[in-house]
């Protein structure tokens, strides 16, 4: 049986016939075949890879609707009349009735494919699907398809020549068939309804209590109107339908966060991040293994297999990680894969158009059909239409793998940064890992755009030079050769551009460390009035960093430069080769501009190549970057074990513990058991291991020996208060339900009732970042409030009690942590420098340099009669007889313990010569004993007015506190989204960094380079219709190639003038736009910081630069391009068919509006998205200040949920900003394509009026219009969203600014102050404009050299009013003068630099010891070592192997507290001010630290006026006078002993603390 036999006697398909004929006809065997059984053929091909992708669909069935029972009634219906048609024709052939087996196999295999269609519709159903993208393509095929049928049986019908019974019924057949086709297809726009049940997903968000902070962000959320992607129709997502209800809202009005969707389930950051980790801990467990069978694995290595991140070994440069890039392939290739299919079919599709213009060129030639010519046009339309859609659907993908992965590695290295060990930080600043998360996540996000450019570049050259072979010939080898010389460049230049890209983010690094440190210190630098100095260290950090990116910029120029010369290259040495390697070669039209398309085809994957290579350079620092911190050490959670089956609460056994493995034991052999319910105290000198003792057993330190075990909860209070960016009540709860009763009681323990009534909103009041608003006291009575309400079984108290006032301190530690208090019956242990708390411990443990000395109560360490008791005994027997003497007078006034210690004396030398290590750790206690602790029995119990109420009694009334009217402002301000057009100024703003001059070479350089353009392709036009006359084409050869050669040259000078100016333009704006914000910010006042977070600095200064620096050039740039590169296609299309003018006015009015309407909606989401980045990085930094509180209390699971929620707030943004980007570029490329078929049609209608030539270049030009106009109105979108960063910059290089800091004409002399007499006169000021006066009506005369004590309540105004003597805060009414000189009219360097402060907090930055001291390099090194003599520091510098050089660690980690509160007093004696001010300044230090400091003002500041703000009273009772403040005014100003005798405010201040009787 022949084919003609089995197509019944017909011919399948006679060529020759179809096309010489003028109404072409299509056998019935082809339509039988090819028309009916591709789409069959489809559906078995895609069908079984459908149902595998599916299969294991997490979504739950849909229960069947009437939309589902009409699918599947149409669907039976056309297997049913495939059947009819099977039956018709076996009836047929079984009557000997002559029949093609085509009309039998082909009804069978459509009733196949039909009843194929109604599984999966079924399918669809039973997996979730609303719609199905299988189904809809499969009836669009068949629609189109049968079509051609329905075409031929409408002709056959309307025929003279009747149908026989047969045909007749499969018409009919047909055309019922045809009608169920449209109506499914119909049905296709249409979804289902939602499946019955929620996902089955193994990936989905695990239940996790929030904190209370994060509940209404989470209702907030669960509010949001889901995404109607997922519910959308295939045809909606597959033209971005869906997303046309957000671009007409954002063009109505602006949108805000309410007005943006949900996240889509599979895009969610907890699902995203889950599978992510799996896959990434499954690759380090394969590490492993394989290092454990090569024996590379040191015992102390951990890999688990579980969804906590798994712990390694610290890696070296060169030591061998687990493999992130194969983690990320992993759990990311698999969609990834989508774009890769589609990205084929893109690149196959953009070679059909040459071949469609050469077939144009070819029919206006000849005198083929004109149906011919209209098919060809129909084809280049459809052909550019499918090529839009699959572009798009591929860019989409890609975008959203990006997003995914932006997601994953943020989740990543949150997780890692909250069990980073004490060795890894040490290698990982604050400033590098917020840099992880934005800047290498961007870069990750921005190369899954292109990186399949790296295999599409090379297949699409492929082919480019194979159809370029196919016209040109040999010839095509030159180009391709030009090509091979260029790899070399390309190579140099992608080698080099590692080396700088390595180069720039160490520098980036480090300045966003050196910001982070001056954000962090800001308060202290303007004391000091080191802003300047702190300003020249980022300057010198950002000019390196702009000398690499200058570097690194004119490379990239280069390179461009080189590729964008490429094409032209190209296509000269193809031109001149083929024209002169033979006289019968002639350049005509259809060569010449078909293989120009080509060339322009060739030229995406030639410029894009270099950029890929570029971005994979910077992605893959990014990589190595972040898988060096992923593998980075963590915390061993074997340290502790915090499950014993049996023995004390607390037990440890020989431990020995470092910070750092290549460290010294910090405490070694330690052994301590703490049974249940004990209060066990910690003393012991500074440095002694007192907080390592503490961190031990949270698990925080390396364990080199021994066991540790914890039994239960546990509740940890951190030396320095950590607080949340939330309410009062907010940071108490952490986490746990309020429960009324627990809170009110736990609230009264703590004495907070009086802060809730100052507070403006009582408990609800908002606290700033660090806490700003709240004293030390109230931070660390809200941090002991926050363990108390959470009911542990185990109590870590790290010295919480040095930074609340005596008084205080006592009612705390009577009512929650003695004997007496609500934890009585918790295991606590307490670090602690208070003396007179001991008799009331059941334990008491020395440590003494890193061991534990002695452990016993208190009675029995006087019993055994050793050096520490001896000690303590007769300094209560000195104490009770000056107690006697003071008694006896009636008044209790101590002298100074260092009083005892002649002025000509070391106190560290009379230490020192006690002669035993017990007493140097007991000579600390002397500060804080309490005469009323020794000369009175113990008293257990609480001793304050607060009473627990019993839990059982009938009578209790549990109620919260007060409510006051929330505050109308709020502390930090929200960061509020510009609405509307970005505004002329920032663009002006932008053209004045870059330099008018600068603007105008660049403009000029892209026009004269794109008039060239214009200028080769009439010219190659021209040269074209030599081709008729074959001999003057010959002569003329070199003549046109010289001259076609000098235009590209032309052009090429232009380009990289272009090119240069650019990078010299964005590098100079760059440098000034950052200079001018880091200057001004550092000018701003203290209320901006207070009201700002910090992780919104660090984002300008972060992702805002980086736009500035990197983006915008380039965005600006490329806008530029394509906007003359749309000007010059425009000119040659109406150059060369003027008719085109009326076709072209009307497509760009409606291109204007495409792109005003889509510009609206994108400017505002990528605001919303800015906006929405800063709570993630602000959100980081509290957290990685927490971790340890955060571990302590095990809440790591729900910070990571936040910083999830946070993130997915953030893409909820930044999604809709990527599809709305795919909205416009489908809708701008459909419009376009109408230009590439008007420009068909115009070709065919006037085939006889126009020249080859002519053709070719309007064709040729208006198939690049479409992509041209398309990425000219992305690129201006993109300008006008990235230059949002200028704004933002702009924003905060305009901020309020602070008095300036030198005025001339006010400068006082320079021994000025001589005396240091201070005098308040109605002095009152304010915090902020808004808020009330906290110091008011204050008029107090201080002589100089007084020594000023300055006592009261929490917020009675004692640092405000210190504040105010630096002008932090401004008067708002009154003046202070220092020695007759108004400080207001001054400049603040003036008044700064001639004021010493030692500071309650000690801040230290990173950098030298030298440079902490003295950033301006004002002192010898004589004056240095001097400083550091007398404030007893000298001894341990000589100790350190760099001595004064010695590298201080970020916020002064690798000193102790005590060393770095010596530090500050160091930097005071330098300055050898008349006005000293000691802001709380031994509150948080141990007792022989104090005393160092005590004794060293007295001696070195003995004529200088000295302001001290204490909480302990017996450090100011031998001052001059003493001023008692009270809510903001003076109520009391006398001597010590006169204001005891007078029993006001300060008398009973003194008799609480014990001081007065």
């Amino acid at each position: 049986m022949d084919f003609k036999d089995f197509c019944g006697g017909e011919d399948f398909f006679d060529i020759k016939t179809i096309l010489n004929t003028t109404n072409p006809q299509l056998s019935k065997c082809f339509e039988h075949t090819v028309l009916d059984l591709t789409p069959c053929a489809y559906m078995l091909i895609f069908g079984t890879a459908y149902f595998f992708i599916y299969r294991k669909s997490y979504q739950s069935y849909i229960v069947p609707s009437p939309l589902f029972k009409a699918r599947m009634v149409f669907t039976i219906t056309l297997c049913l009349l495939a059947l009819a048609n099977l039956g018709r024709g076996i009836w047929e052939y079984t009557h000997g009735i002559r029949l093609g087996y085509v009309y039998l196999i082909s009804p069978a295999v459509l009733a196949l494919g039909m009843a194929k269609a109604a599984f999966f519709v079924n399918f669809d159903r039973r997996k979730g699907i609303q719609s199905s993208s299988l189904l809809t393509c499969f009836w669009l095929l068949y629609l189109v398809f049968w079509a051609l049928i329905f075409k031929s049986q409408v002709e056959r019908l309307l025929d003279s020549k009747p149908l026989d019974d047969g045909e007749l019924f499969r018409a009919i057949t047909f055309f019922i068939s045809y009608a169920c086709v449209l109506s499914l297809f119909v049905m296709c726009f249409f979804v289902d309804d939602p499946p019955a049940l929620p996902p089955k997903d193994p990936y989905c968000e695990e239940a996790v209590a929030l904190q209370p902070g994060q509940d209404a962000e989470n209702e907030a959320k669960d509010k949001l109107k889901p995404c109607p992607e997922s519910s959308s129709a295939f045809l909606s997502r597959l033209t971005f339908e869906w997303f046309s209800k957000m671009i007409m809202k954002g063009y109505k009005r602006p949108l805000v966060d309410s007005d943006l969707w949900d996240l889509n389930r599979v895009d969610k950051a907890g699902r995203v991040s889950r599978r992510f980790l799996k896959i990434w801990n499954a690759e380090k467990a394969k590490f492993k293994k394989q290092q454990q069978e090569a024996g590379n694995v040191p015992n102390n290595t951990h890999f688990e297999n579980t969804d906590e991140e798994v712990l390694i070994e610290q890696p070296d440069e060169k030591k061998k990680m687990p493999s992130l890039f194969k983690a990320l392939l992993k759990s990311y290739g698999p969609f990834f894969l989508v774009s890769t299919f589609l990205k084929i079919l893109n690149d196959v599709l953009t070679f059909v158009s040459p071949q469609l213009l050469s077939g144009m060129i070819t029919f206006t030639k000849s005198d083929n059909p004109v149906w011919q010519g209209y098919v060809l046009a129909v084809l280049l339309f459809v052909s550019a239409i499918v090529q839009s859609i699959i572009l798009q659907q591929y860019f989409h993908v890609c975008f959203t793998v990006g997003m995914r992965l932006r997601s994953g590695v943020i989740a990543a290295v949150y997780r890692k940064a909250l069990t980073l060990s004490s060795a890894a930080r040490k290698h990982s600043t604050v400033g590098e890992v917020v840099n992880l998360m934005s800047v290498d996540a961007q870069r990750f996000m921005d190369l899954m755009s292109y990186v399949n450019i790296l295999w599409s570049g090379p297949f699409q050259i492929i082919l480019a030079m194979y159809f370029l072979w196919q016209t040109m010939g040999p010839a095509t080898l030159a180009g391709l050769g030009v090509m091979v010389l260029l790899i070399p460049i390309n190579g140099y230049i992608a080698s080099r551009a590692h080396k700088l890209q390595i180069e720039q983010m160490k520098h980036k690094d480090e300045r966003i460390k050196v910001m982070n440190e001056i954000l962090n210190g800001i308060k202290v630098l303007k004391m000091y009035a080191w802003e300047l100095s702190f300003r020249d260290k980022v300057y010198a950090v950002r000019g390196n960093e702009m000398n690499v990116l200058k570097r690194a910029a004119y490379l990239n120029a280069a390179a461009m430069f080189t590729w964008t010369c490429a094409p032209l290259l190209v296509s000269l040495t193809t031109f001149a080769v083929y024209t002169l390697s033979d006289p019968s070669h002639v350049l005509d039209a259809q060569k010449a501009f078909v293989s120009i398309s080509l060339f322009n085809i060739l030229q995406f994957p030639l410029i894009m190549l270099p950029m890929m290579i570029s971005s994979l350079v910077q992605a893959n620092v990014s990589l190595k970057r972040l898988q060096r911190f992923l593998c980075n050490e963590e915390l061993d959670l074997d340290n502790v074990d915090r499950n014993p089956t049996s023995g004390p609460v607390i037990s440890i056994e020989n431990g020995t513990f470092t910070w750092d493995k290549d460290d010294e034991p910090v405490l070694k052999d330690i052994n301590l058991s703490v049974p249940k319910g004990s209060l066990v105290a910690v003393v012991g000198q500074v440095g002694s291991g007192k907080s390592s003792l503490v961190n031990c057993l949270l698990g925080d330190m390396e364990k080199l020996n021994g066991k540790v075990s914890v039994k239960g909860s546990i509740a940890y209070v951190a030396q320095q208060a950590w607080i949340q960016n939330l309410t009062v009540r907010e940071n108490i709860l952490f986490g746990k339900p309020l429960d009324v009763c627990n809170y009110q009681d736990t609230v009264g323990a703590c004495e907070l009732k009086e802060d809730f009534e100052m507070l403006p909103a009582s408990d609800q009041t908002e606290i700033g970042e660090r806490g700003i608003n709240l004293s030390g006291g109230q931070k660390q009575r809200v941090s002991i409030a926050r363990a108390v309400y959470q009911d542990s079984d185990v109590y870590l108290f790290d010295d919480p009690l040095s930074a609340v006032d005596a008084h205080v301190g006592k009612n705390l530690f009577d009512n929650v942590l003695g004997p007496g208090g609500c934890l009585r019956r918790k295991t606590r242990i307490l670090v602690t420098h208070g003396v007179s708390f001991l008799p009331q411990v059941d334990m008491i443990v020395v440590l003494v340099g890193g061991k534990i000395s002695e452990i016993g109560h208190y009675d029995e360490l006087l019993e055994k009669n050793g050096d520490f008791a001896e000690f303590l005994r007769n300094y209560a027997n000195n104490e009770e007889e000056q107690v006697e003497e003071d008694i006896d007078g009636a008044l209790s006034v101590p002298s100074s313990p260092t009083s005892a210690v002649p002025d000509d004396e070391d106190p560290e030398a009379i230490v020192g010569s006690e002669g035993s290590a017990v007493v140097i750790a007991s000579r600390q206690f002397q500060r804080q004993l309490s005469r009323k602790s020794i000369t009175e029995q113990v008293v257990y119990g609480p001793t304050c007015k607060y009473r627990p109420i019993k839990k059982n009694d009938p009578n209790r009334v549990c109620k919260m506190p007060d409510q006051k009217k929330q505050a109308e402002n709020k502390l930090i301000t929200t960061e509020t989204a510009e609405t509307g057009n970005i505004k002329a100024s920032v663009f002006t703003s932008y053209m004045r960094s870059i330099g008018f001059f600068s603007s105008f070479v660049i403009i000029a350089s892209y026009m004269l380079s794109n008039a060239a353009s214009i200028g080769s392709s009439i010219w190659l036009a021209d040269w074209t219709n030599d081709a008729k006359d074959p001999a003057k084409a010959q002569n003329s050869t070199s003549f046109r190639l010289a001259i076609y050669g000098v235009i590209g040259a032309s052009k090429t000078i232009f380009v990289l003038s272009s090119s240069f100016a650019v990078t010299y333009g964005s590098v100079a704006a760059s440098t000034l736009l950052h200079s001018k914000m880091l200057s001004n910010l550092l000018k701003a006042p203290m209320s901006f910081f207070d009201t700002t977070p910090l992780g919104r600095i660090v984002n300008r200064f972060s992702k805002d630069i980086y736009l500035i620096d990197e983006v915008v050039p380039r965005s600006l740039s490329s806008f530029l391009r394509t906007f003359f590169m749309t000007l010059s296609t425009f000119v040659v299309i109406i150059y060369s068919t003027p008719i085109f003018a009326t076709v072209v006015l009307p497509i760009l009015i409606l291109y204007w509006f495409v792109q005003r309407f889509y510009v609206r909606s994108s400017r505002q989401l990528k605001r919303l998205e800015s906006i929405s980045r800063s709570p993630i990085y602000s959100h980081f930094s509290e957290t990685l200040a927490g971790s340890s509180t955060i571990r302590a209390y095990g809440l790591q699971k729900s910070f990571i949920k936040q910083n999830e929620t946070k993130v997915d707030t953030n893409q909820m943004a930044y999604y809709p900003n990527i599809v709305s980007n795919r909205w416009l570029a489908l809708r701008l490329e459909v419009v376009g394509n109408l230009i590439v078929l008007f420009a068909a049609i115009f070709a065919v209608v006037e085939r006889n009026n126009i020249e080859p030539s002519i053709v070719g270049l309007s064709i040729s030009y208006s198939l690049q219009i479409t992509s041209i106009l398309n990425w000219m109105v992305r690129t201006a979108s993109e300008v006008e969203t990235n230059i949002v960063a200028v704004e933002r910059v702009e924003e905060y290089a305009n901020v309020q600014q602070e008095a300036p800091l030198e005025i001339e004409h006010s400068r006082p002399h320079s021994g000025w102050p001589d005396r240091g007499g201070i005098k308040f006169v109605n002095y009152s000021t304010r915090y902020r404009d808004e808020l009330d006066l906290v110091v008011r009506g204050i008029n107090v005369d201080i002589k100089g050299g007084e020594k000023i004590g300055i006592v009261g309540r929490t917020g009675a105004g004692k640092s405000s009013l210190t504040l105010a003597l630096f002008r932090i805060i401004e008067a708002a009414e009154g003046m202070i003068t220092i020695d007759g000189l108004d400080i207001g009219k001054m400049g603040l360097h003036s008044l700064r630099s001639k004021i010493s402060i030692i500071p309650q907090d000690p801040v230290l930055f990173c950098g030298t010891l030298r440079m902490n001291l003295d950033p301006f390099d004002g002192y010898s090194d004589e004056e240095l070592w001097d400083a550091l003599e007398h404030s007893h520091l000298k001894n341990f510098v000589l100790t350190l192997p760099k001595k004064l050089e010695h590298d201080i660690a970020e916020g002064g980690e690798n000193l102790s507290v005590g060393q770095r509160q010596l530090v500050c007093l160091a930097r005071a004696l330098l300055r050898k001010s008349k006005i000293l001010v000691l802001d709380e300044a031994t509150a948080a230090v141990d007792l022989e630290t104090d005393d160092l400091i005590q004794a060293t003002i007295r001696s070195e500041f003995a004529d200088s006026t000295t302001f001290t703000i204490a909480h302990r009273l017996n450090t100011i009772m031998d001052s001059t006078r003493v001023l008692v403040l009270d809510a903001g005014k003076v109520a009391e100003y006398d001597t010590p002993q006169n204001l005891l005798k007078s029993k006001g405010i300060f008398y009973s201040m003194a008799k609480t603390a014990g001081l007065a009787s």
